[in-house]
């Protein structure tokens, strides 16, 4: 073997571990103070942002309240954070990816129905019962939707990311200035319903 085809197949046998290792980075500390901070004590590990939960009524509209590293800065480095998902009756959780973590839920209360897509295109679909678990493979579409007309549904997803992104597919296709052309193109469809959902999908006043 030429050692121009020994150094192309370290190079390539280099990348393929570092996709294996794909994730948050390993740190060298046992945590990571933020740079306005000279020093921390037990309220820089403590988030108290889910208080707002205990006692309070159902959100009107699908709600998503987040404990990743943007909300509570000592998730940086750790390779974790929380999202707690609020889904009153016939709301939906639209199509999204996390393109830096799976995500795992767990429904606490109601039903939901769930969902992804693979590379492949096949449809993976279920409906959960509080006290299920479902997991969503990392960078993959999917989605929740609470069918029941008259209970709401709770659920926690866990991320393997302090930062797992989140990429709403409505919002990225119909409300980031993508030209109606193209988008007309690509769904096989007119400028004129291009333009309706991108109405749809408009902030109202």
């Amino acid at each position: 073997m030429s050692s121009q085809k020994l150094f192309f197949l370290l190079l390539s046998s280099l990348a393929i571990v570092q996709m294996a290792l794909a994730g948050d980075p390993d740190i060298i500390s046992d945590f990571i103070v933020p740079s306005n901070l000279s020093m921390v004590d037990g309220n820089f590990f403590t988030f108290t942002g889910m208080r707002a939960l205990i006692g309070a009524a159902p959100p009107p509209a699908f709600k998503v309240l987040k404990a990743s590293m943007v909300e509570f800065p000592a998730l940086n480095g750790q390779s974790v954070s929380y999202a707690v998902l609020q889904f009153p009756s016939g709301t939906t959780n639209p199509p999204h990816t996390h393109p830096r973590s799976a995500e795992l839920l767990f429904l606490i209360d109601g039903s939901l129905q769930v969902g992804f897509v693979d590379t492949t295109n096949k449809l993976f679909t279920q409906t959960l019962q509080a006290g299920d678990m479902f997991i969503f493979p990392k960078g993959l579409v999917h989605f929740q939707y609470n069918p029941d007309a008259q209970n709401p549904a709770l659920a926690v997803s866990a991320f393997g990311s302090a930062n797992a992104g989140t990429v709403s597919l409505p919002n990225t296709l119909f409300t980031t200035g993508i030209d109606d052309t193209i988008l007309a193109k690509a769904f096989k469809t007119d400028a004129a319903t291009i333009e309706a959902l991108k109405a749809g999908l408009a902030p109202k006043p």
